[in-house]
C-alpha cells in the first residue's frame, strides 16, 4: 500500500479550482481516457500581462491525478506565463509533501499539460506522433519520446523503472522497453556534458540592491531551519540564488537522503509562507553528482 502525505489526502478529498474555467483562453488535454489516465487544464490568461488569473482542471484518474492537478493551479494562479513554465512535476510533488515513485507519472502529467496550454495560448504547435520516425515509444498508454526526454532531464531518471514511475510508459505490455532503454542510455551519456544550474552566488559582486535584499531574506528562513535538520544529523547551506531558483547544497545526513525530495519540499513550502513568494529548491550535490 502506497503512503500519501497529508496535502495530497487534502487536495484529493477537497481539490481546488475542479472546475471549468469559463471564459479559458488557454487549454491543455494530456492523455486519454482509453489509458486510464487523461487531463484537462483550463487557463484564463490577462492578454495583456500574460498573468494567469484563473485555473481549473477535469481529471479522470486516481488520487494522486486529482491531487496534482488540484496543486498545480495552486501553484500557478498569479503567475505569468514566463513563470508558471518554469514549474516542473517536481515542484508539484514538493508542493504535495512528496508522491509515491509509482504515483510520480501524476505530476508528470500536470506539468505535460501546462506546457501544453502555454502553447495553445501562444499559437506554438506541439509535435504531434509520428509512429514512421519512432517518436511514439509506448502505444499502451501512448507516450512519446518528447514526454520520456523531459522526464529523464527533468528528474535524473536513470532506469527504466524509472521511467515507468514517472510516465507509466512500459507499464502493461514491456514491448517496448527496449526502445525506452536505449532512448534512456543516450540521455544518460548526454547528461554528462550538461552545465552546473546557473546561480546568482551569495558572493557576486555585481549584484544589485534588490537582489541582495532578496538573497538575504531567503538567508536569514534558511537559517532559522537549519537546526530542525541538524537536530536530525543534517545540515544545509545556501549557494545562490537564480529567478525563482534557490540553489542549496544538503550534508551530512540529508545529502543522499531517500527523504530529499521532501526535504527540498519543506523548505520551499517554509520559503513561500515565510516570504510570499514561491521558490523552487535544487540540491545542487545531486546535480553534481548527475554531472559527474
Amino acid at each position: 500500500m502506497w503512503k500519501y502525505s497529508e496535502k495530497v489526502k487534502d487536495h484529493f478529498f477537497n481539490p481546488r479550482n475542479a472546475k471549468v474555467v469559463e471564459q479559458a483562453n488557454a487549454i491543455g488535454d494530456v492523455g486519454s481516457l482509453s489509458c486510464g489516465d487523461a487531463l484537462r487544464l483550463m487557463l484564463k490568461v490577462d492578454p495583456d500581462t500574460d498573468i494567469i488569473e484563473d485555473a481549473g482542471f477535469q481529471t479522470f484518474g486516481c488520487g494522486s491525478a486529482i491531487a496534482s492537478s488540484s496543486a498545480l493551479t495552486e501553484l500557478i494562479i498569479g503567475r505569468s506565463l514566463d513563470e508558471a513554465a518554469r514549474i516542473t512535476n517536481q515542484d508539484i510533488a514538493n508542493y504535495l509533501d512528496g508522491l509515491p515513485a509509482e504515483k510520480m507519472h501524476c505530476s508528470v502529467m500536470g506539468q505535460e499539460a501546462l506546457h501544453a496550454a502555454i502553447a495553445q495560448y501562444r499559437g506554438e504547435t506541439i509535435e504531434a506522433h509520428d509512429e514512421e520516425e519512432g517518436a511514439l515509444i509506448c502505444r499502451c498508454f501512448a507516450v512519446d519520446e518528447g514526454m520520456i526526454m523531459r522526464a529523464v532531464k527533468t528528474n535524473h531518471l536513470t532506469t527504466l523503472e524509472d521511467v515507468i514511475h514517472y510516465t507509466k510508459a512500459g507499464g502493461a505490455c514491456t514491448s517496448c522497453h527496449e526502445k525506452i532503454e536505449m532512448l534512456l542510455a543516450k540521455l544518460v551519456d548526454e547528461s554528462v556534458a550538461t552545465a552546473a544550474l546557473p546561480v546568482t552566488t551569495v558572493a557576486s559582486p555585481a549584484m544589485n540592491a534588490h537582489d541582495q535584499q532578496t538573497l538575504d531574506s531567503i538567508s536569514t528562513v534558511i537559517d532559522s531551519l537549519r537546526p530542525s535538520l541538524q537536530a536530525d544529523g543534517g545540515d544545509i547551506e545556501l549557494v545562490g540564488v537564480h529567478d525563482n531558483e534557490v540553489a542549496v547544497m544538503l550534508s551530512g545526513n540529508c545529502q543522499g537522503c531517500m527523504m530529499t525530495d521532501m526535504t527540498l519540499g519543506w523548505l520551499s513550502q517554509q520559503l513561500m509562507e515565510q516570504l510570499g513568494h514561491y521558490y523552487r529548491l535544487v540540491n545542487v550535490s545531486i546535480t553534481a553528482q548527475a554531472n559527474a
